[in-house]
């Protein structure tokens, strides 16, 4: 099986002031782990490239699309960081780092539909699923898995896809893009209430949302998704299946308050690679989303890389 690992130095350059949480050394604790236990040998290193914004603007408005570009290389230009809403800071280096964080997204897409990897990681960093169709949001400027589910879709010609997204954090930009668009399935898990205390209420009858309340325990969240998640995919048979991998919901990542370890992000990366197997070929992508306790965050990348790559 081979397995890709999407990365790239700009997404290290950006930053968004001393003490930010979403900061450049969660790239370094994964990439630091996969080095010392010999997991980088099982992956197929890939630099990312920039993504074209034709593929952007499928899932983001063109307006907005413009005048993010525009405020972004203003910034680049005069060398001063720029507060883009209360959570999300620009630095000279952030367009960079966009642009690689959704290119890389996008490259993967392609590479496993055209049969050159079975599957993907993107350690890259902005994050993306708070970006809305027209709005930054929660440490996220481009919403890189909605962009590469669409691409998918309208550029590749696949029919079906699922969005997985098991953030401790509602994916509401990603909700708010794709809500309605049957072609895609999106499921997810999240703390409720929390951070963007939204998804209670679905936009769409192609979400499945579960709430799941603060110091939740993995066996019920296991059951919960066993219930839920699960017919759902098995009915939708998705051609690809794309990951919107946040690790927050760990016992140690203070962002939040549930109780998930490594092995249950194993369990779910298994239980999805289960549905891949049966009906998209094994095509799946996966992209950086949360994951703040830096120890917590690498170990479980590498428990759900270990799936992917099928690495006992």
């Amino acid at each position: 099986m081979s397995t890709a690992f999407y990365t790239h130095p700009d997404c290290r350059l950006h930053q968004m002031g001393r003490g930010h949480p979403e900061c450049p050394e969660r790239l370094d604790a994964i990439t630091d782990l996969l080095r010392s236990t010999g997991l980088d040998i099982a992956l197929d290193m890939r630099e990312a490239p920039a993504v074209d914004l034709r593929d952007v603007a499928l899932a983001h408005s063109s307006g907005y699309v413009a005048e993010l570009k525009d405020v972004l290389e203003r910034v680049k230009a005069e060398g001063r960081s720029v507060a883009l809403d209360p959570d999300t800071t620009a630095c000279p280096q952030t367009w960079a780092a966009v642009l690689r964080a959704s290119g890389a997204a996008v490259a993967a897409t392609d590479a496993v539909i055209d049969g050159h990897i079975d599957n993907a990681f993107c350690a890259v960093r902005p994050p993306g699923h708070h970006a809305t169709r027209d709005q930054t949001m929660g440490f996220c400027f481009f919403n890189n898995v909605a962009i590469a589910a669409r691409h998918a879709l309208d550029v590749r010609g696949l029919k079906r896809v699922a969005i997985v997204d098991f953030d401790v954090h509602h994916g509401n930009g990603t909700e708010d893009i794709i809500a309605g668009d049957e072609r895609v399935l999106m499921v997810s898990i999240f703390q409720h209430p929390l951070y963007p205390y939204s998804g209670t209420v679905p936009k769409g009858t192609n979400m499945v949302n579960l709430p799941i309340p603060p110091y939740t325990k993995s066996g019920e969240v296991r059951e919960m998704i066993e219930a839920m998640w699960m017919p759902r995919l098995e009915e939708f048979r998705p051609e690809m299946i794309f990951f919107s991998a946040g690790f927050d919901a760990h016992r140690e990542d203070d962002l939040g308050q549930l109780g998930l370890i490594e092995a249950d992000y194993e369990w779910m990366t298994r239980r999805i690679k289960s549905v891949a197997d049966r009906h998209a070929q094994g095509r799946m992508v996966s992209c950086l989303e949360g994951g703040y306790a830096l120890g917590a965050l690498a170990r479980s990348v590498a428990a759900h890389l270990r799936v992917l790559a099928g690495v006992d």
